[in-house]
């Protein structure tokens, strides 16, 4: 029996945590799904990551009243995946805030995305018939932005490529807490069929330099105290190393895409094989390295289309 295409046979309801991890600072995750944060200022809320519909956003808002009846006024894309973005017109927010880049990215290949994403997250896309298009940024930035939530200060920073392009990180600097967005994971596997390999390492740095005392992950669990924080950050960049630097062996010696995901399995397999998604972006990841190890500096678009021409290749 073959396996299901990336997340298609992954139906099965995952349990919400809703965790404070600093002062009304909290964190929505779902073992392994998006995760969403939230920041509570003086007089308002930000909301980082807004789920894929707005029927799963209206989930992070019951967690959300639970805790504050302020306004959200600000929703923060930390970049332009449909799973990320897709559900923020169920906050109401005043703005919607992203980088120069990701806001381009949306332009150029957000349909598209979103296409594809439906086609491998059925489960993420729960009530999509709600969703009312694309989600555009009102704000952009491109390399930083400080946004005051009454007296709240927040910093959103462009530190460099990794997972795509355009990603966001978000800092508050009177608790130490860092939303990371996908540039770090929490023992969930990187998706990088759109990233860059090998500028990731150093937008890592940037993020380790601010010593943060708390992280929230793009997915897996919020990260509390050094332990933490460093085990993750270092995961994170073993994941993204130990995937790309196969591959690009392979490419050295001209060896085939097939090859390169062969090679990705034997380096990986024994250390993330039980990581959330990691058989999901397992082919987009071997596909992306193979592309930037032949110097393709932008990644490709990923199409439904696209997607089962690489995974039937693959599959043989």
């Amino acid at each position: 029996m073959s396996k299901a295409f990336a997340s298609q046979g992954d139906m099965e309801e995952k349990t919400i945590s809703f965790t404070e991890i600093g002062p009304d600072l909290w964190a929505f995750t779902a073992e392994g799904d998006p995760n969403t944060g939230v920041i509570i200022g003086d007089d308002s809320v930000m909301v980082i990551d807004t789920q894929a519909t707005p029927r799963m956003a209206n989930m992070v808002m019951e967690r959300i009243r639970s805790v504050t009846d302020k306004p959200v006024k600000y929703v923060v894309l930390s970049h332009y995946h449909a799973v990320r973005v897709l559900g923020a017109s169920a906050y109401n927010a005043e703005e919607i805030i992203a980088s120069d880049k990701c806001r381009a990215m949306v332009a150029e290949r957000g349909q598209e995305d979103w296409d594809s994403e439906f086609e491998r997250f059925p489960r993420l896309f729960e009530g999509h018939e709600g969703i009312p298009g694309l989600t555009w940024p009102t704000m952009t930035f491109s390399k930083k932005m400080t946004v005051y939530l009454g007296k709240r200060r927040v910093d959103l920073m462009h530190l460099g490529r990794a997972h795509t392009a355009g990603d966001v990180v978000v800092h508050v600097p009177d608790s130490g807490v860092i939303f990371s967005g996908d540039v770090v994971e929490y023992h969930s596997a990187c998706y990088c069929g759109d990233g860059h390999f090998n500028d990731w390492g150093k937008t890592l740095d940037a993020i380790a330099a601010f010593n943060p005392k708390s992280i929230v992950p793009g997915r897996g669990d919020a990260l509390v105290g050094d332990e933490l924080v460093n085990a993750a950050l270092t995961n994170t960049r073993d994941f993204v190393e130990s995937t790309y630097r196969p591959v690009a062996a392979v490419v050295a010696r001209g060896g085939s895409l097939k090859e390169a995901w062969d090679a990705v399995r034997a380096e990986c397999d024994p250390k993330f094989a039980d990581y959330a998604i990691y058989e999901h972006c397992l082919p987009f990841n071997v596909a992306r390295a193979y592309d930037e190890a032949q110097g393709i500096d932008t990644p490709r678009i990923w199409t439904a289309e696209r997607d089962k021409e690489m995974w039937a290749s693959l599959q043989g």
